[in-house]
C-alpha cells in the first residue's frame, strides 16, 4: 500500500485524466449507445463517480449528504448487493442527469473524497480507494475504446484527436523465443497494488514452447485475408464459424475496402492502414482462426507470463488461449466488492500485456484482462506461440 498523500494525489490526477479523456467530444457525444457493449461516455463518468460516493463516502463519513438519490439506480452497473439499476442496453436512454449535471456531480463527489481523505487514513478506506483509483483506470481505458465505437460508427467517422497515437510500429526482426520445458510461478506476490484473480502465485508445469518477440501486422493479417481466411471452415472453431457467417465478418473491425485498399478508421479519423503497425480490434476466433492459418497456436497465460520479460508488451492486449478462471485458492471478496471479477469467471478468454489505451500506472505483467470470444471492440492483437 502507497503513503496516503500519494493515494491522494494518484486520486486526483485519476480524477483529472477522466475528464481530459472526455474533453475532445461535442455534447452529442456523450449520450451515444451504438450497442449494448458500449457505454455512452455520461455513463462512465457517472459510474466511476458513483463508487467511490457508495463505497467510501457512504461509509466512512457520517454527514456526507448524497448528491442524487436517483444516481444509485441510474449509475450502478452490476452490483446486486447494491439494489436497482437501469438495464445496460438503456444507457444510451439517458437523456437525463445532463451532461453538466454529471460534471457537477464529479466535482461534488471529488471535493468530498478529497476533504475525508485529509482527515481519515483508516487502512480499510484506503484499500478501497485504491480499488477505486484503478477501477476508474478501467474505465478511462473503456472511455476510450467507447468513444472511437461511438465515432467510428457515425457515417462522417469524424476524428476524435490529432495527437493520439495507436500505431507503434515493431521494428526488431520477427524472431521465435525458445521456452524450456519446467516448473513455473505464475501470479502477482508484491505489495503492490492487484486485483483478486491475479491471486495467488502458484507454479505451473510448461512443455517446451516458442513465442513470437513481435505481435502480428496488418501487412500478415491481409495475407490471411486475400488467402481466403474468412471462408475457410477449416480454420475455425464452430462458433467462430457461425459467427463469421451470421454477421459477414470479413476484416478487423473498423476496417474499409476502398478502390481495392484497405482503409481504417483510427481515433485520428479515416487512414490507409498501415501495413507495419499491429493489427488491432480483433475477436478471440480471429486470432485462434489466424494462428491455424500460419500453423501455429495463441499461447496459454501461463506462457504468456513466464515469458513476458522477453518482449515487449503494451501495446495491444493480447488473446491467449486460457478460459478466465480462478487460481488455486481464489476467494471473492464479502460484500458488494465481491462481485467486481469472481461471478464472471465462465465463457471468457483471458487477455494478457496492455493496450495503447490503457492508463499509465496501471498495466503490470500479472493482470489479467478477459473478454467473451466474439468481442473486438478492445484494442485487441495477435501474439503466436508454437
Amino acid at each position: 500500500m502507497v503513503s496516503t498523500d500519494t493515494l491522494i494525489d494518484f486520486f486526483l490526477e485519476t480524477r483529472e485524466h477522466t475528464e481530459a479523456i472526455c474533453s475532445p467530444l461535442e455534447i452529442e457525444d456523450y449520450v451515444v449507445q451504438p450497442i449494448i457493449d458500449v457505454s455512452p461516455p455520461k455513463w462512465h463518468l457517472g459510474h466511476t463517480t458513483w463508487f467511490f460516493e457508495e463505497f467510501i463516502l457512504k461509509t466512512y463519513d457520517k454527514s456526507y449528504q448524497i448528491f442524487d438519490e436517483d444516481f444509485s439506480f441510474v449509475f450502478n452497473s452490476y452490483y446486486e448487493t447494491v439494489g436497482k439499476r437501469v438495464v445496460r442496453s438503456d444507457r444510451g436512454n439517458l437523456s437525463r442527469p445532463s451532461v453538466k449535471k454529471v460534471y457537477e456531480y464529479r466535482n461534488y463527489v471529488t471535493q468530498a473524497m478529497n476533504k475525508l481523505l485529509e482527515s481519515n487514513n483508516e487502512q480499510t478506506l484506503l484499500e478501497v480507494l485504491e480499488i477505486g483509483i484503478h477501477h476508474e483506470k478501467q474505465h478511462q481505458e473503456l472511455l476510450l475504446t467507447d468513444i472511437k465505437y461511438i465515432l467510428g460508427n457515425n457515417p462522417l467517422l469524424p476524428k476524435y484527436s490529432d495527437t493520439f497515437e495507436e500505431f507503434t510500429i515493431e521494428k526488431d526482426a520477427q524472431q521465435w523465443i525458445g521456452m524450456s520445458e519446467g516448473i513455473y510461478e505464475i501470479g502477482h506476490d508484491s505489495a503492490d497494488f492487484c486485483f483478486d484473480n491475479e491471486l495467488g502465485k502458484h507454479k505451473v508445469y510448461l512443455h517446451k514452447y516458442q513465442i513470437s518477440n513481435k505481435l502480428i501486422t496488418n501487412a500478415e493479417y491481409i495475407e490471411f485475408i486475400k488467402a481466403e481466411g474468412y471462408k475457410r471452415f477449416d480454420l475455425w472453431h464452430a462458433a467462430g464459424w457461425d459467427w463469421v457467417q451470421q454477421n459477414n465478418v470479413n476484416a478487423p473491425l473498423y476496417w474499409h475496402e476502398i478502390d481495392g485498399i484497405w482503409h481504417y478508421y483510427n481515433l485520428n479519423g479515416l487512414s490507409e492502414v498501415d501495413l507495419q503497425a499491429p493489427v488491432t480490434h480483433i475477436s478471440y476466433f480471429e486470432a485462434f482462426a489466424f494462428a491455424q492459418y500460419k500453423e501455429c497456436r495463441l499461447p496459454t497465460e501461463f506462457e504468456w507470463e513466464a515469458a513476458q520479460n522477453l518482449f515487449n508488451w503494451g501495446q495491444r492486449w493480447e488473446w491467449t488461449e486460457s478460459a478466465y478462471l480462478p487460481y488455486p485458492n481464489y476467494k471473492k471478496a464479502d460484500g458488494a466488492l465481491g462481485e467486481y471479477n469472481g461471478k464472471f469467471m465462465v465463457n471468457q478468454k483471458v487477455l494478457r500485456g496492455s493496450s495503447v489505451a490503457t492508463p499509465i500506472n496501471h498495466a503490470r505483467h500479472t493482470y489479467r484482462n478477459f473478454f467473451p470470444t466474439d468481442l473486438k471492440w478492445q484494442f485487441t492483437g495477435i501474439r503466436l506461440a508454437k
